[in-house]
């Protein structure tokens, strides 16, 4: 018997179009990927061009892509990121080369396809691994699938996308070399920059809330990149005293120097020494008495997929869209239905408003992109060093433009992935131009079909769930402040576990709200909440200050 009220209300949410195309700033680091992608595509590539095998450039292109991933990492955590990243790749695109090897069903291609981009969604999603998330995997196994294959031939190329994948994995552990906190660093920067954006709220209603959520996820985001780093070096206390300092502007902000902090951000962004605030030794080591064993306690992965959880309805709805996409291609006649499987897989994000805004992106970049295509191929035709001169140029042009908005660097990443069909032969511009634009339609109108009609309940129940996570925390945080003599880390251990929790409920309640049919949310409880949180971690940062304080003169 169900405990839910008989007659709940529910709302639709409106699919909205104003500013979905609007161009924002292109992301800090973007040339990292830009640079990292086109030097990992090109060692094998012009290794390829100079053996005369272009042909097997797609098997590259399955290792390089991975140098896409991980940027945001620190270096530790990339390595082992890169390696699962690849790891991934492979496993995905021995799946579809086997497959490919022993049937030649377009249905069952497709079935296999669809379930495939299915597992890269989820998977990619419970790992939290990140920008481009699962569409690359979804583009290399699906494109794959369909690629004439004999059972003799998969180790070989499976040997040429792992080769790729170690030259990815080396480009992207490179930077270490020269800047080795870098990562942290620009998490910490922009820690501190969020926060003085907060501060400089102060007297202004409009973006208050925003603008201390926005704070807070930072904050949050920083301190997990500093616990993947490993061993607490005098660099990483440095950060750390920067990024409390960020959390003392969200407790304080009206005492705090929204002009100073954005000093710190812009000094972390060079190669100099860390800055380091006004704060002794003995008060530092006090006040940032983390507990990296609780700090970094996740759930397991099979807890983030398993039964439950707020995952598995975005992997149905994929599974589903991206199999009706393929279905609908064949029967269109259309001789690449993976470009509809890829299109689908594209679009869903953590709820439905946010996958109509990316169907509308990539529709219309896709269509822009199949006229930059028509404009570049007559270049590319002219020989194959052309061919991957203009594949490196565009990809590298792709991570440019893709932080600006999706439809703008979908408008290039359109014309790179029909370079790669060149790479066996070259084709008829007329009969591409005329595939991709029909699969993108179907794959957009078929896959936003399915992400409306497979409703997310469970993204209700999430708030539900972090309320009560949220609530719990902060009763932690209150029981360990009323306590005159806390144990040793217990209090930074509180702020680590409220200050999660907090970030998670607004999590939640940001991808509930997008959900377009369910039962009214409760976004009231969330904000009050939200605002009960806060003001705990507002005490705890004053309680840890005078344990700080007390550790120092003793």
């Amino acid at each position: 018997m169900s405990s839910a009220p008989p007659h709940q209300p529910r709302r639709v949410h409106r699919l909205p179009l104003a500013g979905v195309l609007r161009l924002g700033k292109a992301p800090d680091i973007w040339f990292k990927r830009a640079w990292s992608v086109a030097i990992s595509a090109a060692i094998p590539i012009l290794t390829l061009l100079a053996l005369d095998r272009l042909d097997l450039a797609m098997y590259t292109m399955a290792g390089s892509f991975c140098a896409l991933y991980a940027h945001n990492r620190p270096y530790a955590a990339r390595a082992r990121a890169l390696f699962w990243v690849v790891v991934g790749m492979v496993v995905g695109l021995a799946v579809a080369l086997v497959t490919a090897s022993l049937t030649s069903s377009a249905v069952v291609l497709v079935t296999v396809g669809a379930v495939l981009a299915a597992a890269q969604k989820i998977l990619c999603d419970a790992t939290r691994l990140g920008p481009p998330g699962s569409v690359i995997f979804t583009f290399i196994t699906s494109a794959s699938l369909f690629a004439p294959q004999t059972l003799g031939q998969v180790p070989g190329h499976l040997a040429l996308a792992a080769g790729a994948g170690v030259v990815s994995w080396l480009i992207g552990m490179a930077p270490a070399l020269v800047r080795p906190h870098g990562p942290e660093r620009r998490a910490t920067a922009d820690a501190l920059n969020a926060a003085a954006a907060y501060v400089s709220t102060q007297g202004t209603a409009a973006g208050h809330e925003r603008a201390r959520s926005a704070s807070a996820a930072a904050i949050h985001a920083a301190w997990e990149s500093l616990m993947a780093t490993g061993e607490r070096t005098a660099a990483r206390r440095a950060l750390e005293l920067l990024v409390v300092r960020a959390e003392v502007a969200l407790a304080a902000p009206t005492a705090t120097d929204a002009v100073q902090l954005r000093a710190w951000a812009r000094a972390l962004r060079g190669s100099g020494a860390v800055p380091r605030p006004p704060v002794t030794i003995g008060a530092a080591d006090e006040l940032l008495g983390v507990d990296a064993e609780a700090a970094g306690a996740k759930p397991s992965l099979w807890r983030r997929i398993g039964p439950g959880s707020p995952l598995l309805p975005i992997a149905l709805r994929c599974a589903i869209g991206c199999a009706v996409a393929g279905y609908a291609s064949l029967a269109l006649g259309v001789g690449r239905p993976y470009w509809a499987i890829v299109t689908a897989a594209s679009l869903y994000q953590a709820n439905v408003t946010l996958s109509w805004k990316r169907g509308v992106q990539r529709v219309v970049g896709n269509l822009v992109g199949v006229l930059l295509f028509a404009a570049i191929v007559p270049v590319a035709h002219l020989g194959q060093a052309a061919l991957v001169v203009c594949f490196l140029v565009v990809s590298w042009v792709v991570e440019w433009l893709m932080g600006r908005n999706y439809w703008l660097g979908s408008a290039f990443v359109t014309p790179m992935a029909l370079l790669i069909t060149e790479f066996a032969q070259f084709q008829q511009t007329g009969e591409l131009v005329v595939d991709r634009v029909v699969d993108t339609l179907v794959g957009a109108l078929v896959g936003m079909a399915a992400a409306i009609a497979v409703t997310n309940r469970r993204a209700a129940d999430q708030i539900e769930r972090a309320l009560t996570a949220t609530d719990s925390a902060r009763e932690h945080a209150e029981r360990i402040l009323a306590d005159p003599h806390p144990a040793p880390g217990a209090l930074e251990t509180a702020h680590r576990g409220l200050a999660a929790a907090v970030v998670a409920l607004r999590d939640a309640a940001d991808a509930a709200a997008g959900e377009w049919w369910q039962r009214a949310l409760p976004m009231e409880k969330v904000v009050l909440a939200e605002q009960a949180g806060h003001r705990t971690l507002a005490a705890l940062v004053r309680r840890q200050g005078l344990h700080a304080s007390e550790g120092a003169r003793t």
